[in-house]
This record gives C-alpha cells, structure tokens and sequence, in this order.
C-alpha cells in the first residue's frame, strides 16, 4: 500500500518546489523602482536552502535579491533564515531533565575513576611495601596517567 502512495509522495514535493522556485530571489520583478521589501525577504529567506540547490543549476535564480529595501529586506531575509534552521539551538538545548541525568553520570564516572584508582595503587603498595628507588610510584603515576585517559576515551564514546 506504501508503494501506491510513494509516487503521489513524490509528484506533491516535486509540485511543492516548483511553486517555491517561482518565488525565488532575482526575480524581474524587482527593480531599483520597486525593491523587495520586508516580507519579500522573510520569504527568501525560508526558501533561501531550495533557491540554493535551483542556482546550483540554473544562473537565473539567485539565493538573495538583489534589488531590495536594505535593512528591512535583510532583517527578513534573516529573520526567515532563523525560521527555518532555528537559529542553531537545536543540538545544544537540554531540558532540565537531560541536564540532571548527565550530572549524574558524570558523578558516578568520577566516583568509579576514584575507586579504580585507589585500588590500583592499594594494589601496587601490597607488591612494593619498600620501594627506596621510587620506581613504583613512577610506574603507578603512568599506570593512573593511562587509565584516566582510556576511561575518559571510553566514557566520551557515545
């Protein structure tokens, strides 16, 4: 049944871009005379990505009017830019909850790193109780060096 509607699917987006292309920047309409204005731009800029791929193939379209109001044309063309890509918040934004839940991984990743380390160096005493040459605790400071490092690698990994 899925595939009846894949070519409807495709017929409907390709109509859709077809209509946005004709509202793309670089249109004759606009002259030194009679610029775009603010919602000119705010249309360009949410169509600014489709004018992008069409320039891409055709040197007619253009991505930003040329012949616009200035300030005005430009907010808009910002302001629909902001729109449509979110103004880069999206990957960065957490709700409280995710916040709260990497706090307490992060805790927990610190206390298990403290309780290795204290057990690797628990464990190098009971093997060097005399050490006069200090080679043990040069060889148990590279040991912790490492193992921060692999838990740390490990703990960045997804």
């Amino acid at each position: 049944m899925n595939q009846v509607y894949t070519p409807l699917r495709y017929s409907v987006v390709l109509l859709l871009a077809v209509t946005l292309a004709s509202c793309t920047a670089g249109d004759s309409q606009f002259t030194v005379e009679n610029p775009a204005g603010f919602f000119w731009g705010l249309w360009h800029g949410v169509i600014s990505v489709i004018s992008l791929v069409i320039h891409l193939f055709n040197d007619n379209v253009v991505v930003y009017e040329l012949d616009n109001s200035g300030g005005w044309y430009d907010f808009g063309f910002l302001l629909g830019v902001i729109m449509v890509w979110g103004g880069g918040c999206h990957a960065s934004c957490k709700t409280k909850q995710e916040a709260a839940s990497d706090k307490e991984w992060d805790e927990i990743g610190d206390k298990v790193e403290k309780k290795v380390m204290r057990r690797l160096k628990e464990w190098a005493d009971e093997d060097a109780p005399t050490d006069p040459d200090g080679e043990w605790d040069e060889i148990g400071e590279k040991v912790e060096k490492k193992l921060k490092r692999k838990i740390r690698e490990w703990a960045e990994k997804e």
